[in-house]
């Protein structure tokens, strides 16, 4: 992981997967009528326990695997299968959706503060981002990839935070359809992404050239 085709990939992949443009949306419908010190202080806040939880799966993720006797080439492809389908929601604009409901379904008991729930966890560090974090701590080899893996994640985190500081601007100027475009294209590069995770573990096992 310490070349820079490595680093893209890594920063490329969290991105897609996070989506921090698709969640300037969400964070705008679940903070609507706060005040923006009030959207500030749950910006602020859902980041922090992102990063928290980005931590825990950074340093024990695959020793998680490794005490229920899961393999990593066997992981990379799973986690690429679980990548791909994510590609095809957000192709098919089904993930937008889905996230819309479950933020809907929350914001209703979580109606004061929806920073910890839904907004750090599943929508900011869901299935998709723990899944990717595990596959490219698993792939860098030595102390100085893992540490660039984690300074990538934070940088996507920071990205996360900013977006929804100008999520307002965001909207206008993107509109609906300038969304949906972006989310689209990036379901298309996850896609490629996700199938080069399957291939990386199916020559781990000899199977591909």
């Amino acid at each position: 992981m310490s070349d820079l085709a490595a680093l893209i990939t890594a920063f490329t992949t969290l991105f897609v997967i996070i989506d921090p443009i698709g969640l300037a949306s969400i964070f705008i419908a679940m903070t609507q009528g706060q005040s923006n010190a009030a959207r500030r202080r749950m910006a602020l806040r859902s980041c922090l326990v992102a990063f928290g939880l980005m931590l825990v799966f950074l340093f024990l993720g695959e020793a998680v695997l490794s005490f229920v006797g899961i393999s990593m080439p066997a992981f990379r492809i799973a986690g690429g299968v679980l990548l791909f389908l994510t590609a095809l929601d957000m192709l098919f604009q089904r993930r937008q959706q889905r996230r819309r409901e479950n933020a809907e379904e929350a914001e209703q008991d979580h109606a004061d503060d929806p920073s910890v729930f839904p907004l750090a966890i599943p929508l900011i560090m869901g299935p998709g981002a723990i899944t990717t974090l595990i596959l490219l701590t698993g792939q860098a080899r030595g102390p100085l990839e893992f540490a660039a893996v984690g300074a990538v994640a934070t940088v996507i985190l920071v990205i996360v935070f900013l977006t929804f500081l100008a999520a307002p601007f965001i909207e206008r100027v993107l509109g609906k359809t300038g969304i949906n475009v972006v989310t689209r294209l990036l379901g298309m590069l996850l896609a490629a992404l996700s199938v080069q995770f399957i291939l990386d573990g199916l020559r781990s096992f000899g199977i591909a050239g």
